[in-house]
């Protein structure tokens, strides 16, 4: 009995090398934008009450806010 070795076994890991580094940019992705949040979150905490209310929204709204980025807690959107 002899063994033998074709060309599709030596390919395999390749083939699963984009897969790994998908998971890779995923995870680091995540931790980016949990950094950003997180940052956010530390800024808008760091602000007097008297600040947060010149910007409309109140202490108890900070971690909505910064896990909302892309909403407006009031409801008003830019023009």
């Amino acid at each position: 009995m002899s063994t033998t070795y074709s060309p599709t076994s030596s390919a395999q890991p390749t083939a699963s090398m984009p897969r790994v580094f998908s998971a890779f940019k995923g995870f680091w992705d995540a931790a980016q934008e949990w950094r950003k949040w997180e940052r956010l979150r530390a800024d808008l905490s760091s602000l007097s009450d008297r600040e947060l209310m010149d910007i409309g929204i109140s202490r108890g709204e900070v971690d909505y806010v910064a896990s909302n980025r892309d909403s407006d807690p009031r409801g008003i959107r830019p023009v």
